[in-house]
């Protein structure tokens, strides 16, 4: 990674920057773009549409007249807070005041007062994001690197700029941003960093959770997640809160039997989805992280058998909805679709370990509904073993699942299954309310269907309707 001076002006050829930068001389403003955006176009050298500026003065009349200058519509001016959004042909610009910040230790909010460019750098999360580059026309393009943050990116380090249990104790939310920042840029954090997250892990218990899971998710959409996810188990900042996959990890021994340690087996079915997951599904990727996690309360030892988890599949779907609502994570629609997954997670494995019954795989289609392709990358993913000749036949079998449900679904069509007689049609054709007994004959068209005693048709399910009226007594009043 070679920088110069070239090509950090290269950085700013859009004329958006000297445009910002002549209003900053006119003003006599110092204005500086800092941040992520410098710190991407030096790691990559593709600069991106989120810009983040620090003008030393007052920003508000600075971004007013801006506003005015470019033409922009739509934007946001926060006159409390000292800090201004914009939307400009398809960039995002943030303005902030140059300040200095203090905390009280019970509290994320800061007292803020104006202060230099180093003030304001100093109070930034990692030296890596302390960089700035100068937009006035003296020091155009100048790299402003006070923290070294330029050697810890070329040294790939996440390094606090200040003391770290100053900067961890000030704003607990940045021990995730650490663990997110060496996720998604594969970097190191420095031992000291590292050893001051573990001891101010507790901090972070005055974070809200939605904060909390928003760098979470940013860890889990990773490349690889699970150098992420080991940071957090190590560091404790996982037992804050999701103490539930923490639960996970260890391995029990008896009478020289042992299991495999769940929670490094969890790590390794994530880091399978995220290769094989393209579309950067977040909640298949929450889905792989709790497939497991009712195994702690499921565990059993059985002399005969060793050790087994049965029904760790039906508790790990209870415990889902706990861990979304805890958590103020979404309770409907992307719940349910982990839920579903948890609780399905052992059905395509199962019918591998006996024959594969056209019932059996009817039901499977069934119940996982449009998830069901989302279900076997989850199976696949979860074939960890590092036998060559087992994973081989794992594989072989989940294979015969596939082509067993693409035969059965392309006959029966049976995915999001809906009985073809409805209920409304058994009560007029006996001529009897909605009881029971209206249930009852649904509940036995829909078993036979996937029994495969009859077709998923609607003709042969009208005549097997019939057939269970007359056993039951019920006379037809309409046909």
């Amino acid at each position: 990674m070679n920088t110069t001076r070239s090509d950090l002006t290269a950085a700013l050829k859009n004329p958006l920057f000297r445009r910002i930068g002549e209003l900053g001389d006119e003003m006599q403003m110092p204005v500086y773009v800092i941040g992520g955006y410098v710190r991407d176009y030096i790691l990559t050298g593709a600069p991106k549409k989120d810009l983040d500026f620090v003008v030393v003065g007052d920003v508000i009349p600075f971004v007013e007249e801006l506003v005015r200058r470019l033409g922009v519509r739509q934007y946001h001016i926060y006159r409390n807070f000292g800090t201004a959004m914009l939307h400009y042909r398809g960039f995002i610009l943030e303005f902030v005041g140059a300040r200095k910040e203090s905390y009280a230790r019970n509290s994320r909010k800061p007292r803020v007062e104006p202060g230099t460019l180093e003030d304001d750098l100093k109070r930034r999360d990692f030296t890596i994001n302390t960089l700035a580059l100068g937009l006035n026309q003296e020091h155009f393009g100048r790299l402003i690197n006070p923290f070294n943050g330029l050697k810890d990116l070329h040294d790939r380090i996440i390094r606090t700029p200040l003391d770290p249990d100053i900067t961890f104790s000030d704003d607990p939310l940045r021990m995730m941003r650490a663990v997110r920042f060496a996720t998604q840029l594969d970097f190191d954090i420095h031992p000291q960093t590292l050893e001051a997250v573990g001891r101010n892990r507790e901090r972070l218990q005055i974070v809200s959770p939605e904060r909390i899971i928003d760098e979470f998710n940013k860890i889990l959409l990773a490349e690889r997640p699970s150098k992420g996810l080991k940071l957090l188990f190590e560091t404790g900042l996982l037992d804050q809160f999701l103490p539930e996959l923490s639960a996970l990890q260890g391995v029990e021994e008896y009478e020289g039997k042992t299991h495999k340690d769940n929670f490094f087996h969890t790590l390794e079915v994530v880091d399978n989805i995220a290769r094989t997951d393209t579309e950067g599904n977040l909640w298949l990727r929450w889905a792989a992280l709790l497939h497991d996690i009712g195994k702690p309360a499921s565990k059993r030892y059985h002399p005969k058998n060793g050790w087994s988890f049965h029904g760790h599949e039906f508790l790990g779907g209870k415990m889902v909805p706990r861990i979304f609502r805890r958590l103020h994570m979404p309770m409907h629609r992307d719940m349910k679709y982990v839920q579903k997954l948890v609780q399905l997670s052992s059905r395509p494995i199962a019918l591998t370990e006996e024959h594969v019954t056209d019932s059996a795989v009817r039901r499977l289609i069934m119940d996982a509904g449009d998830e069901l392709e989302d279900l076997l990358l989850l199976c696949e993913a979860d074939i960890t073993t590092k036998n060559p000749v087992r994973k081989k036949r794992y594989l072989a079998n989940l294979q015969a699942v596939r082509q067993k449900i693409k035969e059965v679904e392309e006959r029966d069509r049976i995915r999001n299954f809906q009985p073809p007689v409805s209920g409304e049609l058994i009560m007029k054709t006996f001529g009897i309310p909605p009881s029971k007994t209206v249930g009852e004959i649904k509940d036995a068209i829909k078993e036979a269907i996937l029994e495969g005693e009859i077709r998923n048709d609607f003709d042969e399910a009208y005549r097997y309707m019939l057939r269970l009226g007359k056993e039951k007594g019920l006379e037809i009043k309409e046909k």
